[in-house]
């Protein structure tokens, strides 16, 4: 049996991504590793910093991104398709390049995709996931962000990267272009593994946090778009009230610890309480993030307290075996 994994990235330590933990995480896992690099901007070093990981398991594809053909994130998607074409696994181990494994369940991953290697009904695996906001230690609990995702798939063709490359489904004759169809695309079969993937995405300096939204938000809508949304919003991205999230109790990924030191805007978070209560208090307006919004705070409380952490109402792209 063998894994390979992939990646996609462009920017990535211009906008703050932990690519480099990210594909050391599963580097001891895989057999080879490859990453479809976009020609990225002359402020970034996302290319040294992939070459300094020093691995020959790594390859790396050079790509030029067209927006315009692939528009409203889709080029996430064909991006990801371009490093899953070049593997050579039986398994293909897709990792974005804000999330990172821990090392302890390097084992376990391996084990599943022994045990299912010869089960060829089951297209995919499934993972669970921690979601990080503002720092290292508090995570999302809540309805408004998806709890699993499909993060290993069988080398198929007819596989395929899906929407913004959040996901995979089977597309039959796929044209390369339109990753966004749902019509004649179907749900992987997946099972279940007994991992986490650990979502960095959030965690940024809040004016780094505040440039990556703009970036992706060209990505998905548009320059002209993105310039006028951003000229009505602040340098610096606020984070919310972190109290109102889950306290992260567990060890980082041990790729982590250099990353985690570099933590220095603790002072620029906000952990107070009744922040939403005190600003309507005062009649200020107040920007609610979807987790923080009443809807999703009783559903999650009903998820977590009466259904044991089963979602509800909630999409699922994938058919579980």
């Amino acid at each position: 049996m063998t894994i390979s994994g992939f990646t996609m990235v462009r920017n990535g330590t211009k906008y703050y991504y932990p690519i480099k933990q990210a594909i050391s995480s599963i580097l001891p896992l895989v057999d080879e590793f490859v990453v479809a690099l976009g020609a990225s901007d002359k402020d970034d070093r996302t290319f040294e910093e992939i070459q300094s990981i020093g691995s020959d398991k790594i390859r790396i594809i050079h790509t030029v991104w067209d927006l315009e053909k692939y528009p409203r994130g889709m080029e996430h998607a064909h991006q990801t398709d371009i490093a899953k074409a070049a593997c050579k696994g039986d398994w293909l181990f897709y990792v974005q390049s804000d999330e990172v494994v821990h090392e302890d369940d390097l084992p376990k991953i391996r084990q599943r995709c022994e045990e299912m290697l010869h089960d060829t009904s089951v297209e995919g695996l499934l993972f669970k996931y921690r979601h990080f906001w503002g720092d290292y230690d508090h995570y999302i609990t809540s309805h408004a962000w998806y709890a699993n995702e499909i993060r290993i798939i069988r080398n198929d063709p007819d596989i395929h990267s899906w929407e913004s490359a959040q996901s995979f489904r089977r597309i039959p004759n796929f044209d390369g272009i339109h990753y966004r169809e749902k019509k004649g695309t179907f749900k992987l079969k997946v099972a279940r593994v007994d991992a986490y993937i650990n979502h960095y995405g959030w965690v940024r300096p809040p004016r780094y946090m505040q440039n990556k939204r703009k970036a992706m938000e060209v990505i998905h809508r548009g320059r002209d778009v993105a310039e006028a949304q951003f000229k009505q919003e602040k340098a610096e991205f606020d984070f919310g009230d972190l109290s109102l999230l889950t306290v992260f109790k567990g060890p980082h990924p041990a790729v982590m610890e250099e990353r985690i030191r570099l933590f220095n805007w603790s002072d620029q978070l906000d952990q107070q309480h009744d922040r939403l209560q005190i600003a309507l208090k005062n009649g200020k307006p107040v920007h609610r993030h979807k987790h923080e919004r009443i809807k999703y705070r009783v559903l999650t409380f009903i998820e977590q307290h009466l259904l044991r952490g089963r979602q509800i109402f909630s999409f699922k792209n994938y058919r579980l075996k």
